[in-house]
């Protein structure tokens, strides 16, 4: 019996190493070079060893891959009508910070909607998926979806609130710069608010890793942030206008991002996701306290302005940028 609370996953996953095919030991998968990649809790933790990590819970993850077994992990219950305390927690993180007044205080999952074609069962890739509300998202709109996040906790959180609602989606802990899954798998792949995080080196990483992992004629879709957005702008004010650092945003220029996708992926062009913010959802405006309200009703009008008025998407904070794998 297998280990893995999903265990057609195996019928995609990779050795994130070498790409080749796994199977299942105890315990474990194991590609047949011997790279062994622990199942903690029915979740196949991927990460690589052997290269720097982007983020400290990608570390902490691989601390719990070593123990195996025999590792601890806080055991969390979530009743019925109880949102995650992860997400509560968490949620500022994850969605920006008009929602810290949220922090502990949710009622609900705040899901956002996915501006993609209906699914119709197309499999979709959401890199960086924290608790998951992306891929619950894609549920909603016909994808099957999968998550990957390097970090054990998000992932644990993503099988809670999943499950909490009724919804069977898989989830993996890995790396974007080194996807473990099989070639030419994904219909979309998709990330939010996660690319953004990363260097420039690493992030190109990634986005070859996207290109390889879809299929023919398949698409990617990222959100990024825009350096001449307004909020953008101010946010880079107040740090001095210096270089980056470990977490901090990294804000690209349009032409940039036109010229990465398109080398790493293939065709791109970019559509407006926002004004103002990079993550205020207008699927959320119910949520939000009232004060930030007229924000992101002007954010949203704007963004359908700019479907008429092309030369608004140069001052929008949030972008997405759309690129298609051709051969």
């Amino acid at each position: 019996m297998s280990a893995l609370l999903y265990p057609h996953l195996l019928e995609i996953l990779a050795c994130p190493r070498d790409g080749k095919a796994l199977r299942e030991i105890p315990g474990f998968l194991v590609c047949p070079e011997d790279h062994r990649y622990a199942i903690v809790e029915g979740v196949p933790i991927m990460l690589r060893s052997d290269v720097p990590q982007t983020h400290i819970e990608a570390e902490r993850a691989l601390a719990i891959a070593e123990q195996g077994d025999k590792a601890v992990l806080p055991r969390i219950v979530v009743k019925a009508n109880e949102v995650d305390p992860f997400v509560q927690n968490t949620i500022a993180a994850t969605n920006g910070g008009m929602y810290i007044p949220l922090i502990g205080k949710l009622k609900e999952y705040p899901i956002p909607k996915l501006r993609m074609a209906q699914g119709n069962g197309a499999l979709f890739l959401d890199v960086g998926c924290n608790w998951g509300r992306w891929c619950i998202a894609a549920s909603r709109r016909g994808y099957r979806p999968v998550g990957i996040d390097p970090s054990l906790k998000s992932i644990r959180s993503a099988y809670r609130v999943t499950r909490q609602l009724g919804l069977q989606i898989p989830f993996v802990v890995g790396d974007g710069r080194y996807l473990p899954f099989a070639d030419l798998i994904f219909d979309r792949v998709f990330s939010y608010s996660v690319l953004q995080h990363l260097s420039k080196e690493n992030c190109l990483a990634v986005l070859r890793e996207v290109r390889r992992v879809l299929k023919i004629e398949g698409q990617g879709m990222v959100q990024m942030p825009n350096v001449f957005g307004i909020r953008s702008f101010y946010n880079q004010l107040r740090r001095g206008f210096r270089p980056p650092e470990g977490f901090d945003v990294r804000y690209w220029t349009r032409k940039a991002l036109l010229e990465a996708f398109s080398s790493a992926i293939g065709p791109s062009q970019l559509s407006v996701d926002g004004y103002f913010s990079l993550d205020a959802q207008i699927s959320d405006i119910h949520l939000l306290p009232r004060r930030y309200r007229p924000i992101v009703y002007a954010s949203e009008g704007l963004r359908k302005l700019s479907a008429k008025l092309p030369w608004m998407g140069f001052f929008a904070d949030s972008l997405y940028v759309t690129a298609a794998r051709c051969d």
